[in-house]
C-alpha cells in the first residue's frame, strides 16, 4: 500500500485526494502511514470491529439512503476518526442464505460423525480431528456449535452438540452489516458511503470483460499484455461511469445497470428484398422503441437514427424488377 500511495504521490503531487480502500488494507500499520502527512482515507473495517457497536445496531436512529440500504453515523470508541455503520437488505439475505448452508452442513456432518462413532471404536483425537476439519470447512456458522466429546468404556466415542444463543443473536443482528472507517469529519454519512462505494465500482470494471465485453477470461504472462488489459478495463470504466454520471443527471439515479438492460432490448431490423436477376436490396432500420424506451431516451437526451447505412457488393439498380423473396432479421442493439 505505501508502495502505491508513494508512487501516485511522486506522479501526480499530493493533492487533496481521498484514499479508498477495503477492509483487507485496514492494518494499524497502514493507518498510521496514511495519518502522518494528513492523508484523507475511507476504510472498510474488520467485521470483528462490529462488535462495539452492538448499542448502534439495535437503535433505530438509521439514516435511508436508498431503498434497502440504510447508514448511521456513530463516535469513534477513540481518535478523531469517524465511523459510518452501513445495513443493507441484499447483504442480509445473502449472508442468511450463506450462514444457513454452513448450519445445515455442518449438524450433516456431525450426524455422520456421530454414526461413525456408534459403528466402531475410534479415538479421541481421531473424531475431533474429523469434527475440526469440518468446522474448518463451513466457518461461517462454526461458533454456533459448542462440541463436546468423551471416551466410553467399550472404547467407542459420545459425541453431543449444542447450539450458542448468543451466537444465533449476534447473527442476526449483524447480518448485512458493515462499518466504514475514515479520518474525514465535514462530510456527511451518505457522501461517505457512496465515496466507498466506488470501490466495488472500480474492482468490477476488471471483470467487466467477462460480462459486458463478452470476451473470456485472460491469465497474461507478459508485462506489456496486462497493461493492455488495464487501459481496457480501465476505458470500460470511464464508459460506464460517464453513463452513470449522465443518468443521474437526467434524474435516472445514479446506477445505469437498469437503463443499459432496458435500452438493450431495442432492434435492429434487416429487411432483406431479392430479386429474379439476383439483384439484392437491404434496408437496416431502427425498431420503434417502446414507451419506457423513448421516455429514457428523451431523457438521456439521445435520438435514435430511422435508417442505418448498410454495405453490399450488389449495385441496387433494378427498382422497378419484380420481389420475389423477402426476408426480416432483426437483432439487438449494442447500445
Amino acid at each position: 500500500m505505501e508502495d502505491i500511495v508513494t508512487l501516485m504521490e511522486d506522479r501526480y503531487g499530493k493533492a487533496d485526494r481521498v484514499w479508498v480502500m477495503d477492509r483487507g488494507m485496514a492494518s494499524e500499520d497502514n493507518l498510521a502511514f496514511l495519518q502522518e502527512e494528513g492523508r484523507r482515507y475511507i476504510i472498510g473495517a474488520p467485521r470483528s470491529e462490529l462488535k462495539q457497536f452492538e448499542a448502534e445496531l439495535l437503535s433505530q436512529d438509521w439514516e435511508q439512503i436508498r431503498e434497502g440500504l440504510e447508514v448511521k453515523r456513530v463516535p469513534a470508541p477513540a481518535g478523531d476518526e469517524t465511523f459510518i455503520l452501513c445495513r443493507s437488505v441484499q447483504r442480509q439475505a445473502k449472508e442468511q442464505a450463506m450462514h444457513q448452508r454452513c448450519i445445515d452442513k455442518i449438524e450433516d456432518g456431525l450426524r455422520k460423525i456421530d454414526a461413525g462413532c456408534a459403528k466402531k471404536k475410534q479415538s479421541v483425537g481421531a473424531v475431533e480431528r474429523r469434527i475440526g476439519r469440518l468446522l474448518e470447512r463451513y466457518s461461517h456458522a462454526a461458533a454456533l456449535f459448542e462440541i463436546t466429546t468423551h471416551a466410553k468404556d467399550d472404547g467407542k466415542v459420545g459425541l453431543f452438540w449444542s447450539r450458542n444463543a448468543r451466537w444465533q443473536e449476534w447473527a442476526a443482528l449483524s447480518e448485512g452489516c458493515y462499518l466504514l472507517r475514515s479520518n474525514i469529519a465535514d462530510w456527511r454519512a451518505e457522501d461517505l458511503w457512496h465515496a466507498y462505494i466506488q470501490l466495488t465500482q472500480a474492482e468490477a470494471a476488471f471483470r467487466i470483460q467477462k460480462s459486458d465485453l463478452k470476451l473470456r477470461p485472460i491469465w497474461h504472462q507478459k508485462t506489456e499484455r496486462v497493461q493492455a488489459h488495464i487501459l481496457v478495463c480501465f476505458l470500460a470504466y470511464v464508459l460506464w461511469k460517464t453513463l452513470g454520471l449522465r443518468a443521474k443527471a437526467a434524474g435516472l439515479g445514479d446506477e445505469p445497470r437498469r437503463i443499459w438492460d432496458e435500452l438493450a432490448q431495442i432492434m435492429l431490423v434487416d429487411v432483406v428484398m431479392r430479386t429474379r436477376s439476383g439483384v439484392e436490396i437491404r434496408k437496416r432500420c431502427v425498431a420503434q422503441p417502446t414507451p419506457l424506451q423513448a421516455q429514457l431516451l428523451q431523457r438521456l437526451q439521445i435520438t435514435l437514427p430511422r435508417h442505418l447505412s448498410t454495405t453490399t457488393q450488389n449495385v441496387v439498380t433494378p427498382i422497378a424488377e419484380k420481389i420475389d423473396d423477402l426476408s426480416v432479421n432483426s437483432a439487438k442493439i449494442g447500445l
